[in-house]
């Protein structure tokens, strides 16, 4: 079950996207409201592609459904997360659990079972992903709450990938599949920027739009790819592989917003690098 080098290709593409999105997002002077300009820019973005693709079978609508509805629990647990935690505690555990969640759903879902050596690989790309998180030490009891959240964000960023994985593979047309789940992908966060914040999303939007518009812009592409990548490869694999971008976070936090790189964060990104490795070469 190795991925091609060309599905590899676009998956390390799609990381080094989605770190930049996340970095505009870490950058911004309100962070919801940035992502939910961000996120919504995905669904403008769709409208004008919706004309030109073909609509998606009706075996994959029930799957569109339920991954809007994860998105929706996304999108509220991470939100929440960031109110109780940094960045820098969330994203790591959220990013590092989610492939060996991943790899559970692949299995059940779509018999895509890891062999021994490559689970050992999953193991060690998710333990090293998960540690940039702990590169002070365990978490205190203060920090505690943020790795609770992060968690449970991971649980549903397994979902919506396993849902979309089994959705795009029964759509028929995975372009179709892809305008149609970033037009409702965006409505609950903007919805709840709405509601949340009234008066407060238009004039930032005003004075933010060209981040927005940047952000939104590599987000639909970045993922668009981890879903065409799904079409055709293995969901573990992909997943792990995507979620190399917390290493790419880290290195566009050192080079352009001035974070410490540190020995610990340099063996991190080895062991991750080396544990994806090892799951292509195991198969």
């Amino acid at each position: 079950m190795a991925l091609p080098l060309h599905i590899v290709a676009l998956v390390l593409l799609a990381a080094v996207l989605h770190a930049t999105w996340n970095a505009v997002i870490k950058a911004g002077e309100d962070r919801a409201l940035t992502m939910a300009l961000v996120i919504g820019t995905g669904s403008v973005l769709a409208l004008p592609v919706l004309p030109f693709v073909q609509v998606p079978a009706v075996e994959s609508w029930l799957y569109l459904l339920l991954s809007f509805l994860l998105h929706v629990g996304y999108f509220f647990f991470l939100l929440q997360a960031y109110k109780v935690g940094d960045l820098s505690h969330v994203y790591p555990v959220a990013r590092g659990a989610a492939p060996l969640l991943v790899a559970g759903g692949g299995a059940v879902f779509a018999g895509e079972v890891l062999s021994p050596a490559a689970l050992a690989g999953l193991l060690l790309a998710s333990l090293a992903i998960a540690s940039f998180a702990f590169e002070r030490g365990l978490a205190t009891p203060r920090q505690t709450k943020p790795v609770v959240f992060g968690l449970v964000t991971a649980v549903f960023i397994s979902s919506y990938t396993v849902t979309d994985a089994l959705g795009v593979r029964v759509s028929g047309s995975p372009l179709g599949f892809i305008a149609w789940l970033f037009l409702i992908s965006g409505v609950p966060l903007v919805g709840y920027a709405l509601i949340a914040r009234p008066g407060a999303l238009g004039p930032y939007a005003r004075a933010h739009w060209k981040a927005a518009l940047f952000g939104g812009t590599i987000c639909a592409l970045g993922y668009a790819l981890v879903i065409w990548a799904l079409t055709f490869g293995a969901m573990a694999h992909v997943s792990a592989l995507r979620e190399t971008s917390v290493v790419f976070a880290v290195l566009i936090g050192w080079i352009l917003l001035g974070e410490p790189f540190g020995g610990r964060r340099v063996a991190a990104s080895v062991l991750a690098v080396a544990g994806i490795a090892i799951m292509n070469l195991a198969g």
